[in-house]
């Protein structure tokens, strides 16, 4: 899921510092607003906003933290508003919620995970790139030189 590259140049102090928090930023906003599955995105998406025009470390790092939460925010908002559904009507807890359910946490948790590993790992230059989130931010995120 996750692979340790080279990076084009060596980060500076204050570059790993911004790529790391894009991370962070994502940990704080889950842990806040814990019940709805967008709070994570916005949050990350307004730190991506503050640093867009950063150096490209910087850039590279917020644009696949962005990416992680608008996936995390589609499984989660699934997953919310079927129990809401659940509460509210007379649906039943079915073997297929469960088992979105269960699908849903262990795809948060390896999130979660995978999230603190690169924070502490880009806070120390290391360039990670997340399978599949990586090859986007790539086509997303070009370098200006």
């Amino acid at each position: 899921m996750i692979n340790v590259t080279k990076f084009g140049y060596e980060p500076g102090e204050h570059e790993a510092e911004k790529a790391s928090n894009s991370y962070l930023m994502s940990l704080i906003a889950f842990i806040a607003g814990l019940p709805l599955p967008i709070i994570n995105l916005i949050a990350t998406l307004i730190f991506y906003l503050g640093n867009r025009k950063g150096t490209y470390f910087v850039r590279w790092h917020c644009t696949q933290a962005l990416l992680s939460q608008l996936s995390v925010l589609f499984i989660n908002s699934y997953g919310f508003w079927w129990t809401v559904s659940i509460i509210f009507t007379p649906n039943e807890i079915t073997n297929q919620y469960i088992a979105y359910i269960i699908a849903a946490v262990i795809f948060n948790l390896g999130e979660f995970i995978a999230t603190i590993y690169t924070a502490v790992q880009t806070r120390k230059g290391i360039h990670i790139e997340w399978w599949f989130y990586g090859g986007l931010t790539d086509l997303i995120c070009k370098s200006e030189s």
